[in-house]
């Protein structure tokens, strides 16, 4: 591991960028460029110590996982990220197959979103990144170990999840993530992700496997969703689902229509929404 290198590649990355850069307020006015190291900790899940360490050359070896949070932090492009990940004596994650990385483009999208739920998902349900109002409605599915960021497996296999959307909707939402997921894994046979995707549920969920046996393919496309939030009630939503193919990942926007009764409450939420909700109902998100 290179800490030298490690330290002056991170300090440049945090002085090319402003907070409006990673969708931050302002706030005061700073003596030097750049983000503050708490907001560069802030956005990677970290804490401001051992993110301090790194940039001393003092700190551990990251993980691979505080490695791509690091990348996304940054707004680093696929080629920088993959240096940050040589500085350390890691290999790079390979390319040909779903990228956790969120090309920097993608992530200036969300976090230009301040009045709307947003997240990144790959085509498999793994959730890669949330705006503040997505982790209002959905609550903060990053915060989670990366194994449980996964919005079909918990949907199937964590009772909670669903308490997220109103009981007559949830056969409809179930059988249309299993028709996106068969039709992900048959559009990347060589890809290992979505087929242990498959096979970890068809052993877990009985009704996942039914599902998956009726052989029913669908793409995720824009629709109508409801949403049930313990603070602010139901919530229509306009569900827009924004595609990169190269990297297999959809940024998914949930709207609603000015004057209506959801687009008060969607506001509404954004006052309360960065209140830690305790109630059992807003576990996981849907996309």
């Amino acid at each position: 591991m290179n800490r030298t290198e490690l330290a002056d590649f991170l300090r440049r990355g945090r002085a090319r960028l402003t907070p409006s850069d990673v969708g931050l307020m302002p706030g005061a006015r700073r003596r030097t460029p750049g983000l503050r190291r708490e907001e560069v900790a802030q956005l990677a899940g970290m804490s401001v110590d051992y993110y301090t360490r790194l940039e001393q050359c003092r700190g551990p070896r990251p993980s691979r996982q505080m490695l791509t949070a690091l990348a996304r932090a940054l707004r680093l492009t696929e080629d920088e990220r993959d240096h940050l990940f040589h500085l350390t004596g890691e290999e790079p994650p390979r390319r040909e197959t779903a990228s956790a990385h969120v090309p920097p483009g993608l992530m200036l999208v969300l976090d230009r979103l301040h009045d709307t739920p947003a997240q990144v998902v790959t085509d498999c349900g793994e959730v890669l990144a949330q705006n503040a109002m997505g982790r209002a409605l959905t609550r903060d599915v990053m915060s989670r170990p990366r194994r449980e960021r996964n919005l079909l497996r918990l949907y199937f296999l964590d009772p909670q999840a669903r308490n997220l959307f109103p009981e007559e909707d949830r056969p409809d939402h179930a059988r249309a993530q299993v028709a996106n997921l068969r039709a992900v894994t048959a559009a990347r046979p060589d890809d290992p992700e979505p087929a242990a995707l498959v096979a970890e549920l068809r052993s877990s969920s009985e009704e996942f496997a039914r599902l998956w046996d009726e052989h029913e393919v669908s793409l995720r496309h824009k629709a109508t969703k409801r949403f049930l939030h313990p603070l602010v009630g139901l919530l229509e939503l306009d569900c827009e689902v924004l595609l990169s193919h190269e990297h297999h990942q959809l940024l998914v926007i949930h709207t609603a229509r000015p004057g209506t009764e959801a687009y008060e409450r969607l506001q509404l939420l954004r006052v309360v929404g960065l209140q830690d909700f305790t109630h059992s109902g807003v576990e996981a998100g849907g996309h």
